[in-house]
């Protein structure tokens, strides 16, 4: 992979302490068994430090070094104005603290009696030379400097810690042990919390109170205390009925169907989403579901219905660069190139719109809002560092985001804003991200039985026969 598409390794998994516990093959060419309290060098590649710029203070009793190469990179991404440029910034103010009182090339002990220490590597003098063998390139540079601390610590092992997929093939194809980041991975994505069950055999008599009353204390439909803002389909003999956990009056209420702006559920699954995204209390929002479960629309719709509880809505997505080239390459102005990107939000946009007449109400609603810039349509690189107060944000396709990212997100919220997160976790576009180690399913597993906090996902597309068709067979 050429060095200058490094950037994206800012979108890797969170750093921390990595599990290595095997170690190259001996010359013989017999495994040795690991020992798995033997001393650990930690080699970091320019990925790490773009992620999580205090990524060395993760690896508990263990070394880390820092190839004088990701310094070199790191240069490049000092400026600018992405979560990228804002961890090179704080890493290198770092290593400058650091240099204060110590020399780079010694081995520096880090903050607190549990930590390693800390070096970064100068020379590269191993008996094997990755630049020899893989070309000159920055990355087998990295490569050296792991194989000369793996040298010169025989008694240790040496892990080189990569996103790079390539560069952890290269680096095991010459015996040295490489990982990807663990921690924030979602060890089982198949069990990833899905925000509703269905519940058969449930008392006739309570699905008669939800639908007579609205409400059913918890104790009398479930035994153990449900996970807050959780949907269920409550089922008995002959009747079924839609409800949700309310964990502020610790009971069961019944969900009815509510249209937003049009636009009105098609399934329990999305009736369920329906109510999260008009629900008042609930201020964080994510719906997983694969294309046409109609995630987008359903957000928008809402977004739109409640137009006058806020001062804004924005709906915003990340920018992927296509074919690992920046926005920059494409022809035309910024509202040209970003075109492409938008197009999709858009059209979810015109979907609505387009269910009235020019002349009505609710079709020239729209085109006001858009023309007083109270519904703004926006890559996401454009709302970072603002404070959003009374704003309704909708991060489309968040499955591109790394959990910080998301994070930092969530914690520009002011008051009276909402922030909905939708996408599908396994339609990562996005090269050193995958369905465990991305922001939307950190986000799903972290924030899971909070008050605040409601998820779904939507299992049925509702788009046209034929995309079910491409979902289901293809």
């Amino acid at each position: 992979m050429p060095r200058n598409t490094k950037s994206q390794k800012a979108n890797d998994a969170e750093v921390v302490t990595s599990t290595a516990t095997t170690v190259p093959l001996p010359a013989n060419g017999k495994a040795k068994a690991a020992d798995s309290k033997a001393k650990k060098i930690f080699v970091l590649d320019t990925s790490v430090i773009l992620y999580d710029h205090s990524a060395i203070q993760n690896f508990q009793e263990h070394d880390v070094a820092i190839p004088i190469t990701v310094l070199e990179e790191l240069d490049n991404f000092k400026k600018g104005n992405d979560i990228k440029n804002f961890e090179a910034r704080e890493f290198i103010r770092f290593i400058d603290k650091l240099s204060s009182e110590h020399m780079l090339q010694e081995w520096i002990p880090l903050n607190g009696k549990t930590k390693g220490k800390f070096k970064v590597l100068m020379h590269n003098n191993s008996n094997v030379d990755a630049t020899k063998i893989f070309g000159e390139k920055n990355d087998h540079h990295i490569l050296n400097s792991a194989l000369q601390m793996q040298q010169e610590f025989p008694k240790s092992n040496v892990v080189l810690v990569t996103k790079d997929i390539n560069l952890r093939l290269k680096a095991r194809a010459l015996n040295l042990t490489a990982e990807d980041y663990e921690t924030g991975k979602i060890q089982d994505v198949a069990g990833l919390y899905t925000g509703s069950d269905t519940l058969e055999e449930v008392p006739a008599n309570i699905i008669n109170d939800l639908y007579e009353q609205g409400r059913s204390d918890s104790d009398n439909v479930i035994k153990e205390t449900p996970p807050d803002n959780h949907y269920y389909v409550l089922k008995s003999f002959k009747n079924s009925v839609l409800s949700y956990f309310n964990p502020v009056e610790n009971q069961f209420e019944r969900v009815d169907k509510q249209s937003a702006f049009g636009v009105k559920p098609r399934n329990a699954e999305q009736t369920f989403a329906m109510h999260a995204l008009l629900n008042p209390r609930i201020k964080l929002v994510s719906i997983q579901g694969v294309a046409g479960t109609g995630k987008t629309l359903l957000a928008l719709a809402s977004a739109l219905e409640q137009r006058r509880e806020y001062k804004q809505i924005y709906l915003a997505r990340p920018i992927v660069p296509l074919s690992n080239k920046d926005i920059g390459y494409l022809p035309g102005d910024i509202k040209s190139k970003l075109n492409p990107y938008m197009e999709p939000l858009w059209d979810n946009l015109k979907y609505i719109q387009n269910q009235y007449a020019e002349t009505s109400k609710e079709y020239q609603k729209i085109r006001e809002l858009l023309d007083l810039e109270k519904l703004v349509i926006t890559p996401l690189a454009y709302i970072r560092g603002r404070s959003l107060s009374n704003i309704f944000f909708i991060v489309d396709e968040a499955q591109n985001l790394t959990p910080h990212e998301v994070k930092t997100i969530i914690s520009r919220a002011g008051e009276n804003t909402k922030i909905v997160f939708t996408g599908d976790i396994y339609q990562i576009d996005t090269p050193y991200l995958d369905s465990q180690s991305n922001g939307l399913s950190y986000l799903i597993d972290r924030a899971r039985n909070h008050p605040l906090y409601a998820h779904i996902t939507l299992l049925r597309g509702e788009r046209s026969e034929l995309a079910n068709l491409a979902n289901e067979l293809l």
